[in-house]
């Protein structure tokens, strides 16, 4: 990548606005990065403010978020949609007034609207494939980069809000709070990947605020984080002892992600390293503030061109799906 922005920051996203967290870098005046401490996102309409009084004047920003952005391409030939963000400034008003409120039973779902169930208690997913495609194949309501392959399992689609997996409650927050105010406000300069076009290409226009969205699981690889649980735990311990929960897995992890930052000069905050060594919590609550720095790390580790990626998507991806930064694209010719 041979454009760089002034100021990277990836955004961990939740439903819940306490598990909203977002981490920072900044390059600096010789051209090396400065990564942050991961700060709670106190109010998600403000958040691409804030970062833009952070940056230089006519700087460009990269911002990644972790929930999904874009719609399933089944879907959107149902609706006769062929451009997701044509469609994003209607939704939640005239024919879409309700596509941000979920259903409560079966016979609510339309394809105005798609997501369901509102809450857990005699839904099934069945009630959404039959309601939205007249079919039930779960599976065409994934998106081709939420589909599963060697190395990761298929993700929740968009529209199915129940379980630990589901995404769709925080896409609805982060539309409705984050990307349409964008849009609404300063449709010049807020630019969304890859729908406004190729990252390199977007990364050239000075004062540019460029929203894309990531994946942190997707970047475990990638910076060899191992969340397995390498050290015995106690028995008694009431912490998880295994994967991104676990605060010994966390800390497990300290090393790794020092020996990436320097190995790629990228330098860290003293609160930063202190948090890294300490699994950024005692408790499970970490994993939120993990996850930001997480995707944080993934994304700077593509623009220093430490991995080999392809910027280079079919028309179904750049006009109605989206993709996740990071991920293969040669997957999308699946």
């Amino acid at each position: 990548m041979n454009i760089l922005p002034d100021l990277v920051a990836h955004a961990d996203w939740s439903k819940d606005p306490k598990k909203r967290w977002v981490a920072v870098a900044i390059r600096q005046h010789d051209g090396i990065y400065q990564a942050r401490a991961p700060e709670s996102v106190k109010d998600a309409r403000l958040l691409l403010g804030s970062l833009r009084d952070t940056c230089q004047p006519m700087g460009t920003i990269l911002v990644g978020f972790d929930f999904p952005i874009g719609i399933p391409v089944v879907y959107a030939r149902r609706c006769g949609i062929n451009n997701f963000l044509a469609l994003l400034p209607q939704l939640g008003q005239g024919e879409w007034l309700d596509f941000f409120n979920p259903a409560e039973t079966a016979d609510q779902i339309n394809l105005y609207r798609p997501f369901y169930p509102r809450k857990p208690g005699g839904s099934r997913r069945t009630y959404l494939t039959e309601r939205l495609l007249e079919h039930d194949n779960f599976d065409d309501l994934r998106r081709l980069c939420e589909k599963g392959y060697d190395g990761r399992r298929a993700a929740c689609p968009l529209f199915w809000t129940l379980g630990g997996q589901q995404v769709g409650k925080a896409a609805i927050c982060g539309w409705k709070e984050v990307i349409q105010p964008a849009m609404k406000n300063d449709r010049a300069h807020s630019l969304v990947w890859p729908f406004d076009g190729p990252l390199s290409g977007l990364l050239s226009q000075p004062g540019s605020t460029i929203l894309s969205e990531t994946y942190p699981a997707e970047f475990y690889p990638h910076l060899d984080i191992d969340l397995s649980g390498k050290q015995a735990h106690a028995k008694a311990s009431r912490q998880p002892s295994s994967g991104k929960r676990s605060p010994q897995s966390r800390r497990e992890n300290a090393d790794v992600l020092r020996t990436w930052s320097q190995d790629n000069g990228v330098r860290l905050t003293r609160d930063l390293e202190e948090q890294i060594q300490a699994g950024f919590s005692p408790n499970e609550k970490g994993e939120d503030p993990f996850d930001a720095l997480i995707g944080l790390f993934g994304m700077l580790n593509i623009l220093l061109g430490k991995r080999e990626w392809e910027d280079s998507l079919p028309d179904e991806q750049t006009r109605i799906e989206g993709w996740i930064l990071g991920q293969d694209c040669s997957l999308s010719a699946r």
